[in-house]
């Protein structure tokens, strides 16, 4: 489950990354984070796969809620860091106004 649902979350960024004009919101980084984490779970499901052999397609539901979970916060820890990257980077200066706005 955690490499279905991280590729399924690169396929995305992946796609609004292509599809955008501008690059202002950075979404490369987002990109690289979830294909990184795609790749160190397809890695992990090979040795996994090489360990129990046929009963890696059988997995138990708890097995499989803990792997969603775990998948579900990869992602949201992504988002996370790409949106404290985005606040510090500042590109389209809107923090830096609103913050010269207060002062």
């Amino acid at each position: 489950m955690t490499l279905l649902i991280t590729v399924f979350a690169a396929i995305i960024a992946t796609y609004k990354w292509y599809t955008r004009k501008d690059d202002t919101l950075q979404l490369g980084i987002l990109v690289f984070m979830y294909w990184g984490a795609s790749i160190m779970w397809f890695v992990d499901a090979i040795f996994e796969f090489a360990e129990l052999k046929a009963e890696y397609f059988t997995p138990a539901a708890e097995d499989m809620l803990n792997d969603a979970f775990l998948g579900l916060a990869v992602v949201a820890l992504g988002l996370v860091i790409w949106i404290v990257r985005l606040l510090i980077t500042d590109p389209k200066g809107s923090v830096r106004a609103a913050l010269r706005r207060q002062a």
